[in-house]
């Protein structure tokens, strides 16, 4: 009998196969359209630009990024464009315990980021896509207090432009799965003081680089 119930599993197996395939594909259908939200998380790198990376010593921040995003899209049948915000957050900090200019702001732990931006694919099949993005970034530096790890009321505020590409796969109608890579360029900043007043405008040149993975629901 327990022979027969193997035989009889075994022979049923490439039926059971057969019939999921479709089924699976027919879960999947038209995508890539309407609202999405989705849970981020990955990896953070925030440091000195071309103009003030001097190649001596550590200039760098890293560490986990993990934030949320939104976002609308219109397939066009073999195309998909759209529109996206987030809102991230990141461990990255200063390692340094001296008062070094790491690159250009001092002993600073990574703090919030905004980001708005459209984006643009194509469907290599209908449950893939492929898609460059760019749109606005600001992102928040909070100033280390002291040799400490705490955060005082004084934080710089970058504004800048980022770029990016992935590929998003669909799981079914309503779920995805995506990993794409991010490069933000920030050019301006200013500086918030615990009293709430800030600075003018100035000039920096600090680059950051992000590759995360973000899984979702479409509505």
């Amino acid at each position: 009998m327990r022979k027969l119930m193997v035989a009889t599993l075994l022979a049923g197996a490439p039926i059971a196969v057969t019939l999921a395939t479709p089924v699976m594909a027919q879960d999947v259908g038209p995508t890539f359209t309407g609202p999405r939200v989705e849970g981020i998380l990955g990896y953070d790198r925030t440091g000195a630009g071309s103009d003030v990376d001097n190649g001596t010593g550590d200039q760098n921040i890293d560490g986990l990024l993990y934030g949320v995003g939104a976002g609308y899209d219109v397939n066009l049948g073999s195309a998909v464009v759209g529109v996206e915000g987030e809102w991230t957050n990141s461990t990255s900090k200063s390692s340094r315990r001296d008062y070094s200019d790491q690159f250009g702001f001092g002993r600073v732990k990574q703090g919030r980021d905004l980001y708005v931006g459209a984006r643009a694919g194509i469907l290599a099949d209908p449950a893939t896509l492929v898609y460059v993005k760019g749109g606005y970034t600001n992102t928040k530096l909070n100033v280390l207090a002291g040799n400490t790890n705490e955060s005082t009321d004084e934080a710089f505020k970058l504004d800048g432009w980022r770029i990016g590409a992935g590929v998003e796969r669909a799981i079914n109608a309503n779920t995805f799965a995506k990993i794409e890579y991010r490069y933000s360029k920030y050019e301006d900043a200013h500086i918030n003081f615990a009293d709430g007043s800030a600075s003018s405008e100035f000039g920096i040149d600090t680059d950051r680089h992000q590759v995360v993975g973000s899984v979702g629901w479409r509505f």
